[in-house]
């Protein structure tokens, strides 16, 4: 049961660009509406389970900032998608492992195994390909600076991931640690709206429809689930729960909103794919390894 609510959680989060795409809201609108719209119901699930969230106030604390790096990263991603579609968009994103990995080999000082460094070139090679630099029939309106989003917002998930980790890291209910951290994202969100062209308050159908969807279905469902269970699956089932989103996210890309990557840019998404899967898989049975031996 835990293995279905993961690969449901994760096929909930990969319509995310697709609702955003579909809502043709601009990038900070989106970001504040998909956790203004989510923060009530978020709010009514903590509620309900706050007698067992038992953290100290500074993991209160750290979900909130992880929360303002997911608002980075969302605005950023959403702009990518707007420069090179969905479904290349989100699999760039999704390439945060790798940030991950650099972060704590500078951070905290866990250099990573060599298979993973080995593997990182190849997936900048992947990523070269599918920002369509030189390429005549590339996709997206600006695939190179789409690209360049997207790695931006890979970052700003990296910071998210290390955080959200850390305020939930004693296994309290996970609506606790997503209702800051959604709660991070609202307040942060009108913040860069002021520092760009703003954030249009004013409902409109059916773009708040869709957004309303978005927030409803990952803000909520999607990563109330993922929260959940990825602390208690394996290393293999967490490697293919990471590639199955923005897997995913491609074929709806393709069937929904009519996207067509280049040849190039298909292989490149094959190679960071499969790159990434790689490395997710190596540092999850390190994780897994290193538990066992400390045991």
């Amino acid at each position: 049961m835990t293995l279905i609510a993961a690969l449901l959680g994760a096929v909930i989060i990969s319509f995310s660009a697709i609702f955003f795409s579909l809502s043709q809201a601009d990038p900070v609108t989106a970001t504040f509406f998909r956790g203004a719209y989510a923060l009530p119901l978020l709010v009514v699930i903590w509620w309900a389970f706050r007698r067992r969230d038992m953290r100290p106030r500074n993991r209160h604390l750290m979900a909130i900032a992880a929360g303002i790096a997911l608002a980075l990263d969302v605005v950023a991603w959403h702009s990518a998608i707007d420069q090179i579609g969905a479904g290349l968009a989100t699999l760039l994103a999704n390439s945060q492992v790798i940030f991950v990995s650099l972060a704590a080999w500078i951070f905290l000082k866990e250099r990573p195994d060599n298979k993973v460094l080995g593997a990182i070139p190849v997936i900048l090679f992947g990523v070269a390909l599918v920002s369509g630099i030189g390429q005549s029939d590339a996709f997206g309106s600006n695939p190179v600076l789409g690209t360049g989003l997207a790695l931006l917002a890979a970052i700003f998930y990296s910071a998210f991931i290390l955080g959200y980790r850390q305020a939930n890291e004693a296994h309290t209910p996970p609506s606790g640690p997503l209702t800051e951290a959604t709660l991070g994202l609202v307040l942060v969100a009108p913040i860069i709206g002021g520092l760009g062209s703003g954030i249009d308050y004013t409902p409109s159908w059916p773009s708040h429809g869709w957004l309303l969807m978005l927030a409803i279905s990952s803000q909520v469902l999607g990563w109330l689930l993922i929260g959940y269970v990825l602390p208690r699956l394996p290393a293999a089932e967490t490697a293919t729960i990471i590639l199955l989103q923005p897997a995913l996210t491609l074929i709806w890309g393709a069937l929904i909103l009519n996207e067509r990557p280049s040849m190039l840019q298909f292989l490149g998404a094959l190679i960071v794919l499969a790159g990434v899967g790689f490395v997710a898989l190596t540092r999850s049975s390190a994780r897994q390894a290193l538990r066992s031996a400390t045991s």
